[in-house]
């Protein structure tokens, strides 16, 4: 059991224009691999998700902004709530934006969300963590994700987002 508690509820939810603020993370680790071709070492990429409570597919850790913590600081504690990781938050992906029937509410009627989404270095895997009795995590490549993904903007925060964004820093990288 874990020591750690899910935060509940919306009474801190951030709103801004009809939208519920969101904050999340693709979660990325480096697995050493081998080129099938030239049987040399490489860094494979791997993306963690987790399952969806609501049915099929696999979900990226994301949840509500709320009013006492920066963008950044939710972004963590969605991954380490649902997800059990902690790591290191790189660059801004962008924002996505996208309509949720579940998360209708008075300040949000429609269900307008706009989710901040990071791409996340995980350091650490926790044993224990608030949402494990409900949460499955996978660690699976890239494709793999994007073929899983429970929804088109998550999908399009890999494939958009954070894809372009790891290929950008593998570039910086091959310069040195």
């Amino acid at each position: 059991m874990s020591e750690l508690v899910a935060r509940t509820g919306r009474h801190q939810q951030r709103y801004e224009d009809g939208c519920r603020l969101i904050a999340g993370c693709i979660p990325f680790r480096y697995k050493k691999s081998f080129d099938a071709v030239s049987g040399k070492p490489v860094k494979a990429i791997e993306v963690l998700m987790i399952n969806s409570q609501s049915g099929p597919g696999l979900l990226f850790p994301k949840g509500g902004w709320e009013n006492d913590e920066t963008v950044e600081e939710a972004a963590l504690r969605e991954a380490l709530e649902e997800a059990g990781v902690r790591g290191e938050l790189k660059d801004f992906l962008g924002y996505y934006y996208f309509r949720s029937k579940s998360l209708q509410d008075e300040f949000s009627p429609e269900g307008l969300c706009k989710a901040a989404m990071f791409p996340l270095l995980v350091t650490e895997e926790l044993c224990s963590w608030p949402e494990q009795s409900t949460r499955r995590r996978s660690w699976v490549t890239i494709p793999e994700a994007a073929e899983q993904c429970r929804h088109p903007w998550m999908e399009e925060a890999l494939v958009e987002g954070f894809s372009k964004w790891h290929a950008k820093q593998m570039n910086y990288v091959d310069e040195d």
